[in-house]
């Protein structure tokens, strides 16, 4: 199972899969879902609700593509916690991060239900200033991918619809 960050669905909207060139994308992601393949959780739908665009209409009308934080969930946030108060990180870095943002409880999120993170972070940057989604991950053991391995581990084609040519 795959669990999308709020970059990934952002990203897509603003550039390469914008819902009027690439439809196909947001089609695949609803087809994906009802698979049980992909999803996200409510925080990034509150964070992709709060711009004023498509993006924001398709989380509206997309509910049930994000799930709820459990009992579960919460088991993993005291090891989190403990994993980035270990580290370097400025006081400003560990608040962001720990506070009810999306990427604390995406990757706790992870953890819990044995999915992987897509994300367009990166892993290793040695900020101090800002915990990266990537290393959270590694440090509970959770796997993550871009969107295009994402794409690529489910075999997913976007091809040209032959009416639009």
């Amino acid at each position: 199972m795959y669990l999308v960050d709020a970059n990934v669905l952002i990203e897509a909207k603003n550039r390469y899969y914008a819902f009027d060139i690439a439809p196909g994308f947001w089609a695949w992601l609803d087809h994906a879902h009802t698979q049980g393949t992909v999803f996200s959780i409510e925080r990034v739908r509150d964070e992709v609700r709060q711009g004023d665009d498509e993006l924001a209409e398709w989380a509206k009308t997309h509910h049930d593509f994000f799930y709820p934080i459990d009992q579960q969930t919460t088991s993993f946030f005291a090891p989190l916690s403990t994993w980035a108060q270990s580290h370097e990180f400025t006081k400003a870095a560990l608040d962001g991060f720990s506070s009810d943002a999306a990427d604390y409880l995406l990757v706790a999120f992870a953890a819990a239900h044995k999915c992987t993170v897509v994300t367009h972070e990166t892993a290793g940057s040695g900020s101090r200033k800002r915990v990266k989604i990537p290393d959270a991950c590694q440090a509970l053991g959770v796997a993550w991918v871009s969107t295009f391995e994402m794409l690529r581990r489910t075999g997913t084609r976007l091809a040209l619809d032959s009416t639009s040519a």
